[in-house]
């Protein structure tokens, strides 16, 4: 219904925008794009020879540099990779905040 309080809130993906930033989100989304194109290249390798999964660690690095102290296990990899952006893409938001001059949200 028009001009009631649930069409005033912004959608979930502009109040996230607002929150983390365009450029973390940007970051984010690199990610995950380089993460899955690394296990499909993963998957569809025969040889056992390809080192694609190296690609996710370094642009999730140093955060993700946890998984060598973590046990061994496949889930273990792709939680330090979440672990390692979510770093990175919090100290992106803060740089932008701060690089903006700390304004607060205009529509807060």
């Amino acid at each position: 219904m028009p001009g009631t309080v649930l069409d005033s809130r912004p959608s979930l993906l502009r109040r996230l925008r607002d929150r983390v930033g365009l450029a973390a989100l940007a970051y984010l989304g690199l990610c995950a794009a380089v993460l899955v194109w690394a296990v499909v290249a993963i998957a569809t390798d025969d040889s056992g020879e390809a080192m694609a999964l190296i690609f996710p660690l370094l642009i999730t690095a140093p955060g993700s540099l946890v998984v060598f102290v973590l046990p061994e296990h496949g889930s273990m990899f792709f939680a330090s990779l979440v672990f390692g952006a979510a770093v990175n893409a919090a100290i992106i938001s803060w740089c932008t905040s701060v690089l903006r001059g700390g304004r607060p949200d205009p529509e807060s």
